[in-house]
């Protein structure tokens, strides 16, 4: 199945809003925001979070919503180095396909252009996501205990970085000694 990968705008409003919903809901130890919360905002709510985020969406040649992800950069002058992965989901029926892969690959190119680092929390149990996320180069640099509560139980979240501005330098080392072999 083929994919395209676009910035989401105000005018995807409805179908953004149906597929954040379905992720709030049926995987809440993953997301901080509760459905309730979310099904409570309103459109203009909504419209502001698309044109303040850079959010993704992957639809299918029909042009049916089937996953996302967002980016958020830190606004301190003595942050604005560091930026965020949230909100990544996709569809039970796509995962698998490397939509996963191809909608972070799409966020980190799109980050490079604004930060030296992007960060993403996950769930310390999502062990498929962890692997995605190591094999795009992010690494655990730390687990936040109790994060979150949910379902009568804590939820601990790994921390993860992968340093944009040092690509570079671990391809070259990589290739270097590669060379030696």
């Amino acid at each position: 199945m083929s994919y395209s990968i676009r910035r989401l705008g105000p005018e995807d409003l409805e179908a953004y809003r149906a597929l954040r919903l379905e992720a709030l809901t049926n995987h809440p130890e993953a997301f901080l925001t509760s459905a309730e919360g979310f099904a409570q905002r309103s459109d203009d709510e909504i419209r502001q979070m698309l044109e303040n985020l850079a959010v993704f969406g992957a639809e299918t040649a029909d042009g049916e919503l089937v996953g996302m992800n967002a980016f958020v950069r830190n606004d301190g002058l003595k942050e604005r180095h560091r930026g965020w992965m949230v909100q990544v989901y996709v569809a039970p029926d796509h995962r698998g396909t490397g939509l996963s892969k191809a909608l972070c690959e799409h966020l980190i190119e799109y980050a490079r252009r604004h930060v030296l680092q992007v960060h993403l929390g996950v769930w310390a149990e999502n062990v498929p996501a962890i692997k995605l996320y190591e094999r795009l180069g992010f690494s655990v640099y730390g687990t936040e205990p109790r994060y979150l509560f949910v379902n009568g139980r804590f939820i601990d979240e790994h921390m993860m970085v992968r340093f944009l501005d040092r690509d570079a330098v671990q391809q070259q080392g990589t290739l270097e000694s590669n060379s030696n072999v």
